[in-house]
């Protein structure tokens, strides 16, 4: 891997800090894939969506923090974050990923990034639709998924609490890693895991596995959906 890196001072409406840029060539599908790391922001997601609307981010791209304080949550809730948990949003054409169902992106991006956590050692599932759970003595929520589809590009954010849970209801990794090892882990398994048939049956799998636990009813639809009455379900909003 070739790696590129330097520094730059910038005023940012969402930004008061030094913005630092890396670029990263990863010999993938995806590459060449810019990675831009701020060191505070409210909302990886709020502003990656927002630069790629003035024209001033292109993708392939991935923002990542450590420190985020008004993250998007699932149902339209705040994710809120402590100092040296794992935040980002990346970034790529819709056109890559023509065969996942759009609303099934965030079971697609999730099943990913939960493997790569398994690879690294964690024991960390996933609950339908966008959830990263951890199961010890009862199930507590480490991370998420929301993903928004801006013109004709899909726009992804995920949140892991790596190393402290903000409140007692949540929990944090169960393994010690650095976040860029994480980052950079996830993006080079995209080339690995390829097309919603891979993903879909694996996840089918520890769908069934755990659906009791989560209190999920009704049958996993071939699109990603829930079947529950006859009706078909696409999220918990």
């Amino acid at each position: 891997m070739k790696k590129k890196q330097f520094k730059i001072n910038i005023n940012q409406r969402t930004v008061n800090c030094k913005l630092n840029i890396e670029n990263y060539t990863l010999h993938t599908t995806y590459s060449p894939l810019k990675y831009i790391y701020l060191e505070k922001i409210d909302s990886t997601q709020k502003y990656l969506i927002e630069k790629i609307k003035k024209q001033e981010l292109f993708p392939p791209v991935c923002v990542w923090t450590e420190l985020q304080t008004d993250g998007i949550g699932s149902r339209g809730n705040v994710w809120k974050g402590k100092k040296g948990n794992l935040f980002f949003s990346f970034a790529f054409e819709k056109e890559k990923f023509k065969d996942v169902p759009l609303q099934s992106l965030s079971i697609y991006f999730g099943w990913i990034f939960k493997k790569t956590l398994n690879e690294l050692g964690s024991k960390a599932v996933m609950k339908w639709p966008n959830d990263i759970y951890l199961i010890r003595n009862e199930p507590k929520k480490i991370g998420g998924v929301i993903t928004n589809i801006i013109n004709n590009y899909i726009i992804c954010g995920i949140g892991l609490n790596t190393r402290f849970a903000p409140e007692d209801e949540f929990g944090s990794l169960d393994i010690e890693l650095k976040n860029d090892k994480i980052l950079k882990r996830f993006f080079s398994n995209f080339e690995k895991i390829r097309g919603w048939d891979t993903v879909f049956i694996e996840f089918k799998n520890e769908f069934e596995e755990y659906k009791n636990i989560f209190s999920i009813e009704g049958v996993l639809a071939e699109d990603g959906s829930i079947q529950n009455n006859k009706k078909r379900i696409y999220s918990k909003r």
